[in-house]
This record gives C-alpha cells, structure tokens and sequence, in this order.
C-alpha cells in the first residue's frame, strides 16, 4: 500500500533531520507520539505535535522518558503506527521497555538523537555513544533492528523504512541519528505519496474465538488484533505461550527466543543495508555510519589522492550486523577501518566477523565534534603498510 496523501508534504524542502524524521514517520502512517523534551530530539516531536493533529494524530508529552516508552506501546495494541523520542539519558531510562516490546512482539520506533555521554555529557554536541546499547541495552536476549542515517534527506527515507520494518518483524527499531544529523539542514525531497511503500498492520483476518496472539506462519510473524474489537489479548512480559498467556518453563523459553532471533536472522540479506564505493579491489576498506561516514569520505578522498587504493563501506543497518558481508570482506584485504564518535564500540563486532584474517584499526573519538579527516588518513597509511 501507498501512504496517505494528505499526510505527505510532496515537494522540495530546506529543513533538518529532526524534521525529516518526523515527515518520513507520518508518511510512513505514524498516528501517535509519547514524549519527554530532551536535546537534541525535541524538534522531532515539537514538528509532530504541530502536524498531527490535523491528520488524526496525537502527541502526549509524558512526565518522563519511562512512561512515553510505554504509552507508545498501548497506543500500537489499539490500532495506531506510534513512536518516541529521546537521547542518550532518555534513551537509557528507555531500555526496560524496549525489552518490553521485544518480548511482546510490539512494532514501534524509538528515535535517539544521540549526544555526548555518559550522564548529562554534552547535551548539545554529537556522539555515537548509544550504538551498542541499541543493541544489548535491555536486560535478556532479544533481537532488534537499527538503521543508522547520515543526511536529512536519509533521515526522512530511513525514517519510513524503519516504520516498515517495525511491522514487517513486530519489533521495536531504533532509528540512531545524532546530534549533527539531527540538526544539519539541507534539501530533501519528499516525493508524492503514491512513490512512497507504506507495510501495512499485520492484522489477523480470524474471527476472535479461532484467534491466537502468537500463532505464527512461515516467516515466524504473529498478526495483530486491537484491543476493543472483540479479541481477548493477553500481553505479558512473562514467557508466554502462543494464547500470549504465562507459560514459564525452559522448553517455552527455548521455543519464544529461538523464534524471535529466527525472525530477523533468517531475513539477514534482506536487512544488510550498505553503501559501498570502490570496496572492489581495495586494499583498505573503511568502514563507517552515520556522520562519520561524511567525514571517512574526505578521509578516503585524501587518501586516493596519494594513490592508495581505499574502499568505503557504510552502515545504513547497524544491527543485524552484516556479518556475511564482512566475513566474505575481510581476507580480501589489508585492512579494515572503522572510525566512530565513541571509545570504540561496533568496531568490537567488526572485529569479531573480521576473524582474525585482516587487521582492524579502530579510529575512536570521544565526541562534542567529528574527526578530523587526517585521524582517517593516518588510519588508512597504517592500515595499507
């Protein structure tokens, strides 16, 4: 299906991310918001709470970051596309309820806007601090999606992806921005609504008495029913059975977590979602997301211009990590190179697929600016020798 006209903005613009996200998540059908004002987010839910209104929409401004994480999550079991809001402090009081929403098979999107930390850190300056914590933040195993932009323009298609994708798996996704992407302003293009896919609600066609919560198909994925239309639901964080009821015994949390990690590991081709310039035949391949990928480039740039020859690979899913991609990568070159505005975080699991059949040269960067593109440089003639 298409999204709703009336809820693009078809056109040319001159405007933000955090605006961009916010017209990618109402295209892509979002009808609800719960947020706490927190910088550098703010403008996505100020933006929402402007539009939505006039398009069946509503925003609720929450006491906290605790209690939007959840109100989203109601709002999703009564009909509506929702989402929230937040960075890194907010982000963190988030987690229990991502968990939450994994476990529950809940589609939503958490948007982080990320700044420096840890703590208050550096409320209004960048950081990528957040990357593993999207991943492992929540306590358990669980598997999630998160799509990393790196322009406004990414900001409003991603954006959309995202919303998608949350329905296509039933999880939660996390749509990781920061601070320089969240306020860098530059032309986006919003095409007609007919030009945009929109991934319906997964909603059951059974009729209440034949209905289970979790009764799956063949790509592992319940479909919903709403709360108020005649269907019992059961919604637990507790290990439950396919009713959704408690069922708390190793061989029911065997058979939910092989599942849940089964939905989205089977369709890892599907969500390895790169960019790749010149990786073929390169000798050093640097590997990046997000902001820092704009700054790699310059870092590549100034690198060919010496004659080495240096491929990019940018992240635009973060997690599932393209594993496949690396591991095939990896003994084709000298080595790769993954500079972050963080101590060095998915250069961990870079390393890891990597094997050991290449060098990994990890380029960190505390945060409150990007790098200079001559760390890249540096890290790019080392990794070449």
């Amino acid at each position: 299906m298409h999204a709703e006209k009336e809820s693009v903005l078809t056109g040319t613009h001159f405007i933000n991310g955090d605006i961009a996200c916010c017209e990618g998540l109402l295209a892509a059908g979002a009808k609800f918001a719960a947020g706490y004002p927190i910088t550098p987010s703010t403008e996505v839910v100020e933006r929402f709470a402007q539009r939505a209104p006039t398009l069946g929409g509503m925003f609720i401004q929450m006491e906290d970051e605790l209690a939007a994480s959840i109100t989203l999550q109601g709002m999703v079991w009564a009909g509506a596309k929702s989402f929230t809001v937040t960075s890194g402090p907010g982000y963190s009081l988030m987690m229990e309820h991502i968990g939450y929403a994994a476990m529950t098979e809940t589609p939503c999107v958490f948007v982080d806007v990320q700044r420096g930390g840890p703590s208050t850190g550096l409320p209004t300056l960048p950081a990528q601090g957040d990357m593993m914590q999207a991943r492992f933040g929540s306590h358990g195993d669980y598997s999630t999606i998160s799509l990393v932009p790196n322009s406004p323009q990414e900001c409003f298609d991603l954006s959309v992806k995202a919303m998608n994708l949350a329905e296509q798996f039933r999880v939660p996704v996390m749509f990781m921005m920061d601070e320089c992407v969240g306020h860098m302003t530059e032309k986006v293009v919003i095409p007609p609504a007919e030009e945009i896919d929109v991934y319906p609600r997964r909603k059951t066609t059974k009729p209440p008495g034949e209905y289970l919560a979790y009764e799956t198909g063949e790509d592992l994925v319940p479909d919903m029913a709403h709360a108020g239309e005649g269907y019992g639901l059961y919604v637990t964080g507790l290990t439950h059975d396919k009713k959704g009821y408690p069922l708390m015994n190793p061989p029911q949390q065997r058979e939910l977590m092989t599942r849940l990690f089964a939905k989205i590991s089977r369709a890892a081709d599907e969500l390895t979602i790169v960019e790749a310039d010149g990786v073929e035949g390169a000798d050093v391949v640097v590997v990046s997301y997000g902001i820092t990928s704009r700054v790699a480039m310059r870092g590549i740039q100034m690198a060919r211009q010496k004659g080495l020859k240096v491929g990019s690979l940018r992240l635009i899913c973060v997690w599932p990590f393209p594993e496949k991609l690396i591991r095939e990568l990896a003994p084709k070159v000298k080595a790769l190179i993954m500079p972050e505005l963080n101590m060095g975080q998915v250069v961990i699991e870079l390393e890891r697929c990597a094997g050991g059949k290449t060098k990994v040269i990890s380029v960190p960067h505390p945060g409150g600016t990007v790098h200079d593109p001559k760390e890249i440089l540096n890290a790019i003639e080392r990794g070449a020798q």
